[in-house]
């Protein structure tokens, strides 16, 4: 071949290959990809064994949906218990914004979410997609002081930007003690159930006392919505995109794994329950994989805040369900808000890689909106910040998270940036002792610490490094007045 010739060639293949290119960026923009967001309730980052390889907890879907997708291993809730983290994964906002400034609501709390504020079910919605809940709301339902379920619940679910909802309103553990459809119970609460101590104190399972339907059966929860979920998976088709937001009730307490999970763990009741949360997740995968919906859909998969699991937990079962983390659920070191995340698009993000990349749950709204081709108004997901370059392969890292704000059951804020990581007040400030100490006069007044040499959170810096201690409270101080932590410009 001619030198002619091979320039000739060397034009066309090139032409082709940007017409390719061009042609996979503009569908990347243009798809409607399908999006399940599952959200697990009180799962350690230490439970799957992707992230501890010690676990002695089986979750083959959970790990095989990790090699078909990307595992990030610094992706944080943006408190270290479930409804600040709800609302923040669908508002994109923290909630320490709102009238909530801590702890969580309760089964008769009223509607969370303001008026009018884009979520991330919402957003979707208008971009045509059809939008689904199943599982635990825990973000209030209804009007006034105090819900009353012999009423339509609204607002709710529906005003969210949810098409449909099915499941329970709050924490398993917390009455009344029901499933709900949109604006209406499925069956009242007219029984009664008296209290339930902890599996790990010789009870059944922990429950508080309080207004039941009489058909509803704790352990009958997860299976339901199992189905549930199954039904609404083989009913899509590729002519309308969907939002599947599955939020499950497990492994929060009461540890209930059906009679098929028992005795599958070295980890007694709660490792079981973990199992059945793993099996839950491979049933979803194989429904998408039955219904000819894998290859369009984004599946992500994280959990609320870390696992509530004791000291005696550990030394009793030799489970670490926080890694090598210090703390747990509620607390405001790493174990109450690293969270496993995983992420499976394919064709787009590359199987089996992991990145590092410093993440928050109230990423997902920016995240998602990108990747169905949706801008954010500057008054929506206020801290949201848009992580899917990480995801689909690309260079930039213009936009990226370097800082995030923490706080704990209590309200006590932590803000971390880069490698530092400081929190406002000493202890846990949750589950795990000490919960708080008052420091005396010369003492370090909260925690500083440097989490790239000192992962484990053992050295508090905060005497050491008073410029470090000063530049972040200041940092903290402007990102709480200021309003947003994304930039709208």
């Amino acid at each position: 071949m001619g030198p002619h010739n091979l320039i000739r060639r060397g034009i066309l293949v090139f032409f082709l290959a940007s017409f390719a290119l061009g042609a996979k960026q503009t569908a990347l923009a243009d798809s409607k990809v399908n999006i399940v967001l599952i959200l697990a309730d009180d799962l350690g980052y230490g439970d799957l064994s992707v992230y501890n390889p010690s676990s002695k907890i089986p979750t083959p879907y959970l790990n095989q949906l990790a090699a078909q997708g990307m595992r990030l291993t610094d992706a944080h809730s943006p408190s270290s218990v479930c409804t600040p983290t709800r609302y923040g994964i669908l508002t994109g906002r923290y909630a320490w914004r709102t009238k909530l400034k801590q702890g969580v609501l309760d089964g008769y709390s009223p509607f969370l979410i303001e008026k009018d504020r884009v979520t991330l079910a919402s957003l979707l919605r208008r971009q045509g997609y059809r939008t689904m809940g199943i599982g635990k709301w825990h973000l209030g339902l209804g009007e006034g002081e105090k819900t009353d379920y012999s009423q339509l619940l609204r607002p709710g679910t529906n005003a969210a930007g949810f098409d449909e909802f099915f499941g329970i309103p709050a924490s398993l553990d917390m009455p009344p003690y029901l499933f709900f459809q949109n604006e209406r119970v499925v069956e009242a609460p007219s029984s009664s159930i008296a209290a339930s101590e902890m599996r790990r104190k010789g009870g059944g399972g922990f429950w508080r006392a309080g207004a039941i339907a009489p058909t509803f059966k704790h352990e009958a929860v997860l299976p339901a919505l199992k189905e549930r979920v199954v039904t609404f998976i083989g009913k899509q088709s590729a002519d309308k995109p969907f939002f599947l937001y599955l939020p499950l009730t497990a492994p929060h307490t009461p540890w209930m794994p059906t009679a098929e999970f028992r005795g599958k763990t070295g980890v007694d009741y709660y490792g079981d329950f973990v199992t059945q949360v793993d099996d839950t997740v491979g049933r979803v995968l194989k429904a998408l994989d039955e219904s000819g919906l894998t290859g369009n859909t984004l599946v992500v998969f994280t959990s609320d805040n870390g696992a509530h699991w004791l000291p005696e937990d550990i030394a009793k079962w030799g489970h670490h369900a926080n890694g090598n983390l210090r703390g747990q659920k509620a607390d405001i070191w790493e174990g109450g808000h690293r969270i496993p995340l995983i992420v499976r698009w394919p064709g787009n993000i590359r199987a089996g890689s992991r990145s590092d990349q410093l993440v928050c749950l109230t990423d997902l709204m920016a995240t998602i909106a990108s990747m169905t081709g949706t801008a954010l108004l500057e008054d929506a997901g206020e801290d949201s910040l848009d992580f899917s370059p990480v995801l689909l392969g690309r260079k930039s890292r213009r936009g990226l998270r370097d800082t995030i704000v923490h706080h704990s059951a209590d309200g006590t804020f932590a803000i971390r940036e880069g490698h530092w990581k400081l929190a406002m007040a000493l202890g846990s400030r949750g589950f795990s002792l000490p919960k708080e100490a008052v420091p005396k006069a010369g003492e370090a007044e909260g925690q500083l610490y440097n989490l790239r040499d000192d992962p484990q959170e053992q050295h508090n810096l905060w005497l050491r490094e008073p410029k470090i201690v000063a530049r972040l409270t200041a940092l903290l101080e402007k990102l709480k007045a200021d309003g947003h932590s994304r930039s709208t410009k």
